[in-house]
């Protein structure tokens, strides 16, 4: 199998028969055999009915059916799962993206050396309450990761096969999938101009609330990428930091009282600073501990979603 379609679905029964026979004459024409594995992330429209219709027509067409909406991470998760193409395309439902792309991409991939290529909507078809948030929330990320892509959130991209049997995204994270990528030893992400085209039917599924979880989520996966295995380094090394800094005020006060004058050490202010120092230091530490010994302890989950059925798989 040459290339493995990842589409996640969300009430998009008028885009998916069209979608589907675009793709197939796209690799069709360039001799690229190929799966399309449609995930239903429990729709409330016909959507279903359509990726059943079009796997009875398609034997390669497949489809996965969540019992309810878990969000756009697990449907990728479990398309991820199933793949076999030696190259993965991910791309949405909503005939915004091209896959007219698809050739290219797999070329960048298998024959160009890339582990990643991320598509970049260089000329967008969004109202400006969509395209200034975002071009916020990629010049963060960009800074924060330190990967140099345009457009971390575009729906288009290609991955190696390996790339994504070595990574488990869940939550949100699937914005982030280039950072998850690169902690994860696969660091040569490319990028490529893709042609956006203005949704054709029904609304966009997204809001302003995606930035503000897509701000946190970073957060989440800067942390747990550098601390997620080790956490002691960081509440540890905070915790022994502040708890000497604590000691080394009662210990100045102590001097004080007893070879300086005589007072009250509880009288003084900077006895409450010491002792808070402490206290917060010991909690720091044992936070780290207790995270520690969790962290090793830690599985990954398996079956984490209801599935109602599958298709062809």
């Amino acid at each position: 199998m040459d290339v493995s379609i990842v589409v996640p679905v969300f009430n998009e029964e008028e885009s998916l028969n069209e979608l589907a026979e675009w793709i197939l004459n796209v690799t069709k024409a360039s001799k690229l055999s190929c799966e399309i594995i449609f995930i239903d992330d429990g729709s409330k429209d016909l959507s279903w009915n359509e990726i059943r219709k079009l796997s009875e027509k398609h034997q390669h067409i497949k489809g996965i059916r969540f019992r309810r909406n878990y969000g756009k991470s697990a449907a990728l998760n479990e398309g991820f799962k199933v793949a076999e193409g030696k190259v993965v395309i991910t791309m949405d439902a909503d005939l915004q993206d091209s896959p007219d792309e698809i050739p290219e991409l797999y070329n960048m991939i298998l024959n160009q050396g890339y582990d990643l290529v991320s598509g970049w909507k260089k000329k967008r078809h969004d109202p400006i309450s969509k395209t200034i948030p975002s071009k916020i929330f990629n010049q963060t990320t960009r800074a924060i990761s330190g990967i140099k892509l345009h457009d971390f959130n575009c729906g288009l991209k290609a991955y190696r096969l390996e790339l994504i049997k070595s990574i488990d995204i869940q939550g949100e994270m699937h914005r982030y999938i280039p950072v998850i990528a690169k902690w994860a030893g696969f660091g040569v992400i490319g990028e490529k101009v893709v042609h956006h085209y203005e949704r054709k039917y029904g609304h966009t599924k997204y809001g302003i609330s995606r930035f503000i979880k897509g701000y946190l989520d970073l957060l989440s996966i800067t942390f747990t990428s550098k601390f997620g295995k080790r956490p002691m380094h960081l509440f540890g090394s905070i915790g022994s930091m502040t708890f000497f800094v604590g000691f080394a005020i009662a210990g100045y006060l102590a001097y004080a009282k007893y070879f300086q004058e005589a007072y009250k050490m509880t009288e003084r202010p900077l006895f409450y600073f010491g002792l808070l120092a402490m206290i917060i230091g010991s909690q720091l530490f044992m936070t780290g501990f207790l995270a520690e010994m969790i962290a090793q302890g830690n599985r990954e989950s398996k079956g984490a979603y209801s599935i109602s059925e599958k298709i062809n798989l």
